[in-house]
């Protein structure tokens, strides 16, 4: 079948008996097949959410190959479950918008991997608060949107710089934001407005290192591990649910500018995780914390 005849389904609700049946039944008798499945029941521990979540990838017949049809088919069964359904058409590419400021590492990496072909996105739009990546941008074909914090940081000047930003994820139909290597503070409005659909990276020495020079301060500390955390943004700064980590060891051989070289291949590979498994629906938020299909 083409593409388009492909779907994700994703859903999370209360765990109970007869879910998987009752879902995988509806899809056989519509005419539909399974490519491959998976599901989880958060019930174990103290901070256990009691719910399920589940992902579906399956091919539809083309009468019902519309994501509309398909919830139209599930509504029984999602109100019959208190169900949150999702179906996400594979033919349909998720338009992504990029967002840096003075270190372009994660930018260049992602742009390298949509030109590659290894990440299945469209990405129609680039957003600075500087000119430096304006080249980069262009020659990739990318328009680049240079967003300044004219006259200051204050909050006012910082929500009218976002107003902008929201302008143009509506403008451009963006289905996920990511701050590679953005740095600026966003406002609880601007986090509301994104919920869900916005990815942060950050090295992952916070609390401990904050300010600037990280890598510099933990080289001063003799750090033996250097991470990185891909999350969902928050209000709460870089307290958004985790989707991604990874860490490096690392010696006293290392100068500080090494760990600074080996904290930016982490956190280009941790965000490209995050925003590879986010595109292929592939994460689900549970309460603070996140379920990742692999």
């Amino acid at each position: 079948m083409a593409p388009d005849h492909q779907f994700v389904l994703t859903l999370a609700c209360r765990d109970t008996k007869g879910i998987v049946h009752a879902v995988s039944g509806l899809l056989y008798q519509a005419g539909c097949n399974i490519i491959d499945s998976q599901q989880f029941g958060d019930l174990e521990g103290e901070h256990a959410t009691g719910l399920f979540f589940m992902r579906v990838h399956f091919q539809a017949p083309p009468q019902l190959a519309s994501a509309e049809t398909l919830g139209t088919l599930f509504e029984h069964t999602r109100q019959q479950f208190g169900m949150q359904v999702h179906f996400h058409a594979l033919g349909v590419r998720p338009r992504l918008l990029l967002m840096v400021s003075q270190h372009g590492h994660c930018l260049n990496d992602l742009l390298f991997r949509w030109k590659s072909g290894s990440l299945a996105v469209d990405i129609p739009a680039i957003v600075s608060n500087h000119e430096n990546y304006r080249g980069l941008a262009e020659s990739y074909g990318i328009p680049f949107h240079h967003l300044p914090l004219a006259g200051g940081s204050s909050a006012e000047v910082k929500r009218a710089q976002e107003l902008q930003v929201e302008a143009l994820v509506a403008r451009e139909r963006i289905d996920l934001v990511v701050l590679a290597r953005y740095m600026q503070i966003l406002s609880e409005p601007f986090c509301q407005a994104l919920a869900g659909r916005a990815i942060n990276i950050h090295h992952s020495f916070l609390p401990s290192f904050k300010g600037g020079r990280p890598y510099h301060q933990a080289h001063a500390r003799g750090v033996k591990l250097i991470g990185a955390t891909a999350h969902y943004v928050t209000a709460d700064l870089d307290e958004g649910p985790i989707i991604e980590q990874d860490v490096q060891r690392v010696d006293h051989t290392l100068s500080a500018e090494d760990f600074t070289a080996v904290g930016r291949d982490i956190e280009c590979m941790v965000l490209a995780r995050a925003v590879r498994w986010h595109v292929e629906h592939r994460v689900l938020v549970n309460g603070h914390k996140c379920v990742v299909f692999r």
